[in-house]
């Protein structure tokens, strides 16, 4: 994975810690985050590639270059702090999709209000999907049960074809119960993803016949606040740091 290094501009000073500033329609992590999730046996030999294709340099879609301003926290203790604060926060992408019950569900209405962690990702991921709903699952058992009532997890699948409302309740099920998931039109899907940052790719069917989803990795926390996106949890977030964070993400404040 590539290291995010702060980048100093004039009449950055006083935005925090780490600046950094892109425009808001292609952000860095368009750049910097994308996972192509492999087989276990490959993953490790292609995260070293991955992690240097993906320091690329980009514009925006519209040109627009409108700046945002992201505090990028460090932890000497961890190596690297597992979230970023989002400054301005991000919007809540306006999707419509199906659960896992076959109805539809409306991501801004349904969360309306509540603490929410928003994550793209498919089932037949072999590593990353797996390991972060697991830390998530299980920090939330952490929280009393008025606040693990409080918090939508919500999984958009990257794969819609094969992720089928079943497939992902199946899948789901043995994470979490209460996790929300959501498949439909890729296109959707794609836009809801760029629109927080996150990069996602059509999967693509190798010469092997393994079929490959190539998408971010992160994490996005939404205020029951403000309903914004404040917090952008990195891969390498941990169950201590999903148990230490969600008692405050539940309330809206900054871990």
């Amino acid at each position: 994975m590539c290291a995010v290094r702060a980048a100093t501009h004039p009449g950055d000073a006083s935005s925090g810690p780490y600046p950094l500033r892109y425009p808001r329609d292609i952000t860095i992590w368009d750049q910097l985050m994308r996972k192509k999730t492999l087989p276990l046996t490959t993953a490790l030999l292609a995260s070293a590639v991955l992690a240097l294709s993906a320091c690329g340099s980009g514009s925006g879609d519209d040109g627009s270059g409108k700046p945002v301003t992201v505090q990028a926290d460090s932890d000497s203790s961890s190596g690297g702090r597992s979230f970023t604060v989002l400054d301005p926060p991000f919007d809540k992408p306006d999707l419509s999709l199906t659960d896992t019950h076959g109805k539809k569900y409306d991501l801004r209405a349904e969360t309306k209000g509540r603490p929410t962690l928003l994550y793209f990702g498919y089932t037949h991921c072999p590593d990353i999907c797996p390991l972060t709903m697991s830390n998530i699952a299980v920090a939330k058992k952490q929280l009393p049960k008025a606040e693990q009532d409080k918090l939508r997890v919500v999984f958009v699948t990257t794969d819609p074809e094969r992720d089928t409302p079943a497939a992902l309740g199946s899948w789901l099920r043995q994470q979490d119960p209460d996790f929300v998931g959501l498949t439909g039109q890729f296109p959707a899907i794609q836009r809801a993803a760029r629109s927080l940052g996150i990069s996602i790719d059509p999967p693509k069917k190798e010469k092997d016949g393994t079929v490959v989803s190539t998408h971010g990795t992160q994490v996005v926390a939404f205020s029951p606040k403000t309903d914004g996106g404040y917090l952008l949890y990195h891969e390498n977030a941990t169950v201590d740091d999903y148990t230490k964070d969600l008692p405050k993400i539940v309330r809206g404040e900054r871990p």
